[in-house]
């Protein structure tokens, strides 16, 4: 991928929505995008881990977790599960946990921090929902461009070449 989001604000700044700065990486993947799928969900992961266990080539699962700092939504298990089914990456408001294990994954984290308390399982959320958090508001098909430098949204895939 040859992008940068700071290119990519350039080119399309008409088109864009920018995510405010409040997420740290947490993958070994820096760089991410895919068309997003949403979730919402508070303090239950089970939609979450039933999502990761589709086939989720060139997609990126956006969680708002209503950005409870009370539990984690993603850890090693349904990271590992993310890349087996080919996931480009994982948005949370709200935390992760086993972050050493994270960062050796060839998979995008972003969340607002981590926990190591793991979250609930009531079968609770509601899967292809538009979400909000960060100034942004997130629709399902939309496209979500990740870097070192920020987060976009566009409401389409953006023509930048081979890799994106």
């Amino acid at each position: 991928m040859t992008y940068t989001t700071p290119d990519i604000c350039d080119e399309f700044s008409n088109s864009l929505q920018v995510l405010e700065p409040l997420f740290t990486e947490f993958g070994g993947r820096k760089k991410f995008s895919g068309e997003i799928v949403t979730i919402k969900c508070f303090e239950d992961n089970s939609l979450v881990k039933q999502t990761l266990a589709t086939a989720g080539h060139g997609k990126v699962l956006v969680v708002d977790g209503g950005g409870s700092l009370r539990c984690a939504l993603l850890g090693d298990l349904l990271g590992a599960m993310a890349v087996k089914n080919g996931w480009q990456g994982v948005l949370v408001n709200g935390c992760v946990r086993d972050v050493e294990i994270l960062k050796g994954m060839d998979f995008g984290v972003r969340a607002l921090n981590s926990y190591p308390v793991k979250s609930n399982k009531r079968g609770e959320g509601q899967l292809d929902v538009i979400v909000r958090f960060a100034g942004v508001s997130f629709e399902p098909g939309q496209y979500l461009y990740a870097d070192e430098n920020g987060l976009v949204v566009a409401d389409q895939k953006l023509p930048l070449g081979q890799g994106v």
